[in-house]
């Protein structure tokens, strides 16, 4: 698979990964960075020392040939993640303001591309995920792009399972997107105009769907696409996916969650009301 090579150095503390593989890695980074960028590749990171080297080697590996910088978003870590960019020589900003808004907000306001790609340290990009998305956004009346994700096959997790889950989940999305394109958002594959998105900016009192909330907003001034194309289709960690307990368990809640809302995914909504339990506590 594209994304073998990574694999090997996911789940790695900073002290166990080669100087080798880090010259190596700051060597293609220090090459391919821009200083009038058409795209902006922002990553956001907390305590992500495990993972960043993987996601930035796989970004830094894509096709593209425009200029891009790459930049990272350091929200308030207490492991070794700055340690890790500054051996990287990658341009950082800490923002202290913990939270997924807070760090995308950050990201936005230094970006120096026409066009911005929202990228999580636990996520792996395969080689043409970039310019995917810029094919997508350099389309007339596109504003905003978003893909599809697969989940990191490990021991816990059957193929068959993964299969199963994923299958059914994008065929919900598919359906989503047809009316409430903003619902199948997620943070990790969204692209969008850097000075549209200005306008508007992140929400930083949610704890979560602070994409959406942003793609929502930018259907003011255009269309959102979703890519289906493989080549857009990045692979991640579980994260939250097993909050509810066992994978089995988990599918199972999300499933009825969401066939229970089916129905009227196939009216448009002018308008979402905040729940209370998704407002960030401040103090």
């Amino acid at each position: 698979m594209w994304y073998t090579k990574y694999l090997q150095w996911y789940d790695r503390p900073f002290a166990g990964i080669t100087p080798e593989v880090l010259d190596m890695v700051r060597e293609k980074n220090d090459r391919l960075n821009s200083d009038s960028p058409l795209v902006s590749i922002v990553i956001i990171a907390h305590n992500e020392e495990k993972h960043l080297i993987s996601c930035i080697w796989s970004l830094l590996d894509n096709h593209f040939d425009f200029p891009i910088e790459l930049i990272t978003v350091n929200n308030n870590s207490t492991d070794h993640t700055e340690e890790l960019l500054q051996r990287l020589d990658v341009t950082y900003y800490n923002e202290d303001k913990k939270g997924p808004g807070y760090a995308r907000q950050c990201g936005l306001d230094h970006a120096k591309g026409k066009y911005y790609l929202c990228i999580d340290a636990d996520t792996i990009y395969p080689p043409y995920y970039i310019t995917t998305h810029i094919k997508e956004l350099l389309k007339p009346g596109i504003v905003c792009s978003h893909s599809l994700w697969s989940f990191i096959p490990d021991a816990s997790h059957s193929k068959a399972s993964l299969f199963a889950y994923e299958s059914l989940r994008d065929m919900f999305l598919y359906l989503q997107a047809i009316k409430r394109p903003e619902l199948s958002v997620r943070g990790m594959t969204l692209g969008f105009n850097t000075e549209l998105a200005r306008r508007i900016g992140f929400r930083t009192d949610i704890i979560r769907g602070e994409d959406g909330y942003l793609a929502f907003q930018l259907k003011q001034y255009g269309k959102i696409t979703f890519i289906h194309s493989r080549k857009a289709r990045v692979v991640t960690g579980y994260g939250t996916l097993e909050k509810d307990g066992s994978f089995f368990r988990s599918f199972k809640i999300r499933f009825a969650e969401q066939f229970k809302h089916l129905f009227s995914l196939f009216s448009k909504k002018m308008n979402y009301e905040d729940d209370e339990s998704n407002i960030l506590d401040k103090f």
